[in-house]
């Protein structure tokens, strides 16, 4: 059964049973009616709009605290949402104060979209940074500086709602898309390149925003299936271009590659498809 957060399947970020929860630090199982109404509200959340505001980071340490499910860390409450993130389902809140709001949250989304070109990075900038972290390895412990960032941000609190597990199974998780979320973020662009840390739901999203195909093109975001499978269920690891070498082949730059961040030269037969950011030209 899948798990999530599942460590040292090279690149695989699998979603788990959204009826099994398992905790990394004990192995328990816990089935408990408030975090599976969390996760079940959260469940068909995206990554980010295209257009909004890029993910912003927190520390860890503002999680809202309360009792600590049994195994969890103390603490932290998985699955908590984090402050200013979209209502669930369950909002009380009255329909007649949210609808004045709507009209000022889609200009601010349109304005948003409507940015100066200039504004936006170009795919060379974001290869660039992504080709900086080359050689950057785990520690003894299975982590990096990837997952960590991703574990404080309000993103991480998303995407354990939807897929369960706790908040410090990322520390040692997979995390070839973490890797790839932290280069959007750090070149401001999260809300393009996407933030996440499991494969299918990245290429998901991409594919909601009619920003997916199969032409390689540099600094676009490539999802892999080591089987040559061509359903994006079968997605395992994501990195990104760097180049077409030629019809059959190109160079990418992948975290969670031996380990570590690797430039390789992969088949074009295990390319899923890619994602595109739209950087500026």
């Amino acid at each position: 059964m899948p798990r999530a957060h599942c460590k040292k399947n090279p690149g695989r970020h699998r979603k788990p049973n959204p009826l099994s929860l398992t905790w990394r630090t004990t192995g328990g199982m816990i089935v408990g009616a408030a975090v599976l109404g969390t996760a079940a509200a959260t469940a068909q959340a995206s990554v980010l709009p295209f257009g909004s505001a890029p993910v912003r980071s927190a520390a860890a340490a503002d999680l809202v605290p309360g009792p600590a499910a049994p195994g969890a860390p103390a603490g932290r409450t998985p699955g908590r949402a984090s402050e200013g993130e979209p209502e669930t389902t369950g909002s009380k809140a009255p329909a007649k104060r949210a609808r004045p709001e709507q009209p000022a949250a889609r200009t601010s989304q349109k304005a948003a979209a409507k940015a100066p070109a200039k504004s936006r990075p170009t795919a060379a900038q974001a290869i660039e940074l992504a080709r900086s972290q080359v050689g950057i390895e785990e520690d003894g412990g299975g982590e990096t500086k990837f997952q960590e960032w991703y574990m404080a941000t309000s993103r991480a609190r998303e995407t354990l709602a939807r897929d369960g597990g706790s908040l410090s199974g990322y520390g040692d998780a997979n995390w070839c898309d973490m890797f790839v979320s932290w280069v959007g973020e750090q070149i401001g662009f999260s809300d393009q390149v996407g933030s996440d840390a499991w494969t299918v739901a990245h290429a998901q999203w991409f594919q909601e925003h009619g920003r997916w195909g199969t032409e390689p093109r540099p600094g676009a975001i490539v999802f892999f299936a080591w089987d040559g499978g061509e359903s994006v269920d079968d997605i395992e690891h994501v990195g990104m271009v760097i180049k077409k070498v030629d019809d059959g082949t190109i160079e990418t730059v992948e975290g969670n590659t031996d380990n570590a961040v690797r430039i390789k030269e992969r088949s074009t037969d295990v390319v899923v498809g890619y994602g595109y950011p739209d950087y500026r030209s």
